[in-house]
């Protein structure tokens, strides 16, 4: 069972606004493109990570708490779980500021794993560069 924050954890990879072009029928931001937010978050933190290219190799562990109405600032934060060999394990938290209340509320949080790449798109190590420290 996953536990949530009453307060964001990691560091803010990334930032942005909900818009209608967003919205299910319903008038709800959707969840794909909250997912898809959350992915580019952790892309980020990974290829700080990593120091190069990086691919999403699988996203587990995510579980909605509400809807993202339009006009609310998105946060996605990041904080490494594990680095393997090959492969980083991140977690993206989502909160929302209401844009009506100024109210910081968590509003999702996942497991994304990404696996570090060479030039040529193969699987390399990721801790190749020694000034890295984790």
């Amino acid at each position: 069972m996953q536990t949530f924050n009453a307060t964001p954890t990691g560091t803010i990879a990334l930032q942005t606004i909900t818009m209608p072009a967003d919205t299910n029928p319903f008038g709800d931001i959707f969840g794909g493109w909250v997912m898809a937010q959350m992915d580019l978050a952790g892309a980020i933190h990974a290829n700080e990570v990593s120091q190069g290219r990086v691919t999403t190799v699988a996203v587990g562990s995510m579980v909605f708490m509400r809807p993202v109405p339009v006009g609310a600032i998105i946060s996605c934060y990041t904080s490494t779980l594990r680095i393997g060999n090959t492969s980083i394990r991140v977690k993206v938290e989502v909160w929302i500021k209401d844009f009506l209340t100024h109210q910081i509320i968590q509003v999702t949080q996942g497991e994304y794993v990404y696996v570090a790449l060479d030039e040529q798109g193969h699987k390399r190590p990721v801790l190749n560069n020694p000034s890295i420290s984790v």
